[in-house]
């Protein structure tokens, strides 16, 4: 019974309905809010996805020396300056 799911003219009977309910006038305005909803969800979305990527990404932790922390002299290189 449901061979081809939606034609051309259901999709012409659905837009009649929309504008007899709404109204010509109140259609623009529900069509922008709709796609304003529509971008704040998606990046909203994205945000969420970015920020559980973080945390994934911070487990490892790098090690950073300072200024203040003077570096310790490699044991190799005292060893061969005292040789010589």
């Amino acid at each position: 019974m449901l061979r081809n799911g939606l034609e051309p003219w259901h999709l012409l009977i659905v837009a009649i309905v929309l504008v007899v309910l709404f109204g010509s006038k109140k259609l623009p305005d529900t069509a922008r809010a709709l796609g304003k909803s529509m971008r704040i969800l998606k990046s909203e979305a994205k945000a969420m996805k970015d920020e559980s990527a973080e945390p994934q990404a911070a487990a490892a932790p790098a090690v950073v020396r300072t200024a203040a922390e003077p570096s310790a002299p490699h044991p190799t290189a005292e060893a061969s300056g005292a040789a010589h």
